[in-house]
Order: structure tokens, then C-alpha cells, then sequence
């Protein structure tokens, strides 16, 4: 109910709505709140693909993935050994290298659309060809491992940091961080045709309020470097050449 008051010059002021006016502002204040306390990430996913997305695989071979770090404590950079891209780096957990290519693996095998060589039955074929090698071409290398498995292209990856969160999914001292970088490089020429980039940092929503809709994609929550390198897998192989994976 609207209270109606009379002032002596006869004019009426609403009180109540007034107040609804105030309390609808304080709602929306109180929302706006609660969703710039989230979190968000930093940088994102690309991918860059050749032939006018025209490439075909039939059969691909997939090399273990490789764990890249600096020679130099010092150093907080590293630099892609395909393309020379350099990723900000810092010390990431030994078995990281293992979890980006699980889920690379087990999302690309769920597609059936290509003949997949995994990682184990490459890397005694992989040691082969470099043994000995000083400094070796990894163009060359996958030419020369991919003939010898007939496959029509070969799959390499490269993790360059993965911190794993510090604290819990409500609250975080220091959150997850993810940078790998996966290449498919067609054998018949040793030409990258597909570059699949992941560079993530989870920051909280008052530090960019423009990325809400991570908030809700993760269920405002601070993820495990895991989630996190799940979600890089999952967005860079949209574009992969012969999947059909829904893009958002």
C-alpha cells in the first residue's frame, strides 16, 4: 500500500514509493556485488588454420606431449620450438605435460573422425629418429616419424606453464594458470596446417567485469589447473581440421 501524505501547500508526496525506489537500487547494487566477486579469465584460446580449412587426415600420430622450460631459473619466458611464439613460464608440475595430453587425446579419439597413433606407441619411434641429434628439426622429425607410421600428419604439444590453484573453489590465495600450445603438421611437406593456443590466467571478475560469462561457465567457482586445461582442450579443437565439434 502507497501511503499518501498532504503538505500544507497541498501537494502529495509518496513515501512508499520512495523507498521501493531506494530498495530496487540497493538490490541491484547488492547484485552487481555478488557477480563482480566472481572470477573470469585472463588472455584465451585461438587457433590459426591453413588450406582455407581444407586440410583431410585420415590417420595422425601423435607425439608425447612435452613439458618446456627455461634453461635460466631467471628466465620467465619460453619460446614456442615450431613457431618461435614466446609464453610467460614459471615452474609447473612434472606430470603437466601428461595431463594436456590425456585430454587431448580422450576428446579427440570420443570424435572417431580420424585414425589416431597415440603417444606410446610414437615416442619409441620419435627417440629413434633423434637419437643422436644434437639440436633436432622437429619439421624434419615428424616428416620422417609420420612416413614411417603412414600417417598423413602429426600431432605435437608443448605445455609452457601450469600452476595448479592455491586454496579452495570458494576462495583462492593464488588461482589456476594454463599455457600449452598443440600443432598439426602434415607429413607429406613438413607444413604446420593447424595451431591450437591456450593462455589462461582465472582472475576475479572485478579486475574485468566484460567477462561475466565465464562466471556463470564455470558456476563461479576458482577451478584446478585440470578444469582449466579442459577447457583450453575443449575450445582450440573446435577448429580442428575433420571435426565436427558445436561452437558456442
Amino acid at each position: 500500500m502507497i501511503s499518501i501524505l498532504q503538505r500544507g501547500d497541498g501537494s502529495i508526496r509518496r513515501e512508499s514509493a520512495s523507498a521501493l525506489f531506494r530498495i530496487s537500487h540497493l538490490f541491484l547494487l547488492f547484485f552487481i556485488l555478488l557477480i563482480v566477486s566472481g572470477c573470469h579469465y585472463a588472455s584465451g584460446a585461438s587457433t590459426t588454420l591453413k588450406d582455407d580449412g581444407k586440410a583431410v587426415f585420415k590417420r595422425v600420430a601423435v607425439f608425447p606431449f612435452q613439458r618446456v622450460s627455461p634453461g635460466d631459473v631467471d628466465v620467465k619466458t619460453v619460446r614456442c620450438p615450431v613457431c618461435g611464439l614466446v609464453f610467460r613460464t614459471e615452474a609447473s608440475a612434472h606430470h603437466a605435460e601428461k595431463v594436456v595430453e590425456e585430454l587431448f587425446l580422450d576428446r579427440l579419439l570420443s570424435q572417431k573422425a580420424v585414425a589416431v597413433i597415440p603417444p606410446d606407441r610414437v615416442g619409441g619411434i620419435y627417440e629413434r629418429v633423434t637419437a643422436g641429434l644434437f639440436k633436432a628439426d622437429i619439421l624434419e622429425v615428424s616428416k620422417k616419424v609420420g612416413s614411417e607410421l603412414e600417417a598423413d600428419g602429426v600431432v605435437v604439444g608443448y605445455v609452457y606453464r601450469y600452476r595448479e590453484r592455491k586454496g579452495y573453489s570458494y576462495s583462492v590465495e593464488k588461482p589456476a594458470s594454463v599455457a600449452f600450445e598443440i600443432h598439426l603438421i602434415r607429413v607429406r611437406d613438413g607444413v604446420v596446417v593447424w595451431r591450437g593456443i591456450f593462455d589462461k590466467t582465472q582472475t576475479s571478475l572485478t579486475e574485468n567485469i566484460f567477462l561475466i560469462s565465464s562466471f556463470f561457465k564455470q558456476g563461479g567457482k576458482w577451478v584446478t589447473a585440470r578444469e582449466l586445461a579442459a577447457e583450453g582442450v575443449d575450445e582450440i579443437l573446435k577448429d580442428f581440421p575433420g571435426l565436427k565439434l558445436p561452437k558456442e
